[in-house]
């Protein structure tokens, strides 16, 4: 299967819809986290995500793929990593989550290279190092001591960043909507084996944000596979630092905490660098 002609400026903003999604989704699952468990709030969202699958792939839905074992367990990585970032919210702020996951575009790009044999310019490396430059500013602050909660997120970030490269990986060979598909159905599988021992009968409000959290996650993961496939893996990553713009705003909306100067100064350099990687795209650099 040809690779199709990558076409960077949709694929940025893919990736800006994309994590934009993800944020939203963060936040209601920082509410249920409360007062349901992981994998049942993991399973509605599958529930949801597998339908929206089916309904996405069409005629073209259905599980044969050149490499069906590499999706199986990029599919269940995802779910991994799905739930070590709940399990993160349930200690950490939603901003200060973001701010240690955004290392992922650097995992990306060295994970690229080495597995993918993807070529990263110059251009893009200064601008994802720009860009972890701004996040170390946002999170200076606030991280006075080291303690356990913060490598939550860290090792979500790996495999966040390995999942990345997986889905690259998979559209060289697959259709996006069989990739669409093995996602929903491997962490559907998964999850319907370990929900009935922790199942917590949900209110009408929390039915509302298990809906909607499905839903989010739906779209940004649909959003996110039609990104790679039109660029590689490594030229959309600066665009991947605007998940750590919408988590702090929308901390600030939704939970009270008020961005800083530091956050600030340090977000401005995260939007500065992904508009340098896109002129240097739109020139093809």
């Amino acid at each position: 299967m040809e690779p199709r002609p990558a076409r960077r400026g949709l694929a940025a903003l893919l990736t800006c819809l994309a994590m934009a999604g993800f944020a939203s989704m963060d936040a209601m699952s920082k509410f249920l986290v409360r007062d349901y468990p992981i994998v049942q709030t993991l399973w509605v969202r599958y529930v949801i995500f597998t339908c929206f699958a089916l309904l996405i792939a069409g005629r073209n839905a259905s599980l044969r793929s050149v490499r069906p074992c590499l999706q199986a367990g990029r599919g269940v990585l995802a779910l991994v990593e799905n739930g070590v970032f709940v399990l993160a919210f349930a200690y950490l702020p939603l901003a200060d989550t973001h701010a240690i996951a955004a290392t992922s575009p650097l995992l990306v790009i060295a994970l690229s290279m080495a597995f993918l044999g993807e070529k990263a310019g110059l251009h893009h490396w200064l601008s994802v190092l720009a860009g972890f430059a701004g996040v170390l500013l946002i999170i200076r602050p606030g991280f006075q001591t080291m303690s356990w909660p913060l490598a939550i997120p860290l090792a979500g970030a790996l495999l966040w960043a390995i999942y990345q490269v997986l889905t690259r990986l998979t559209a060289r060979g697959d259709r996006m909507e069989t990739t669409l598909l093995w996602t929903a159905v491997s962490g559907l599988a998964c999850t319907t084996l370990l929900v009935p021992w922790f199942w917590v009968p949900p209110s009408p409000g929390a039915w509302v944000l298990l809906a909607c959290v499905g839903a989010l996650g739906s779209l940004s993961h649909f959003a996110l596979i039609k990104a790679l496939d039109h660029a590689e893996a490594g030229s959309v990553q600066p665009y991947a630092y605007t998940l750590l713009l919408w988590a702090t705003m929308l901390g600030l909306l939704v939970f009270g905490d008020v961005p800083d100067r530091w956050t600030m100064t340090g977000a401005g350099i995260v939007v500065l660098s992904g508009l340098y990687t896109w002129h240097r795209g739109q020139r093809g650099t």
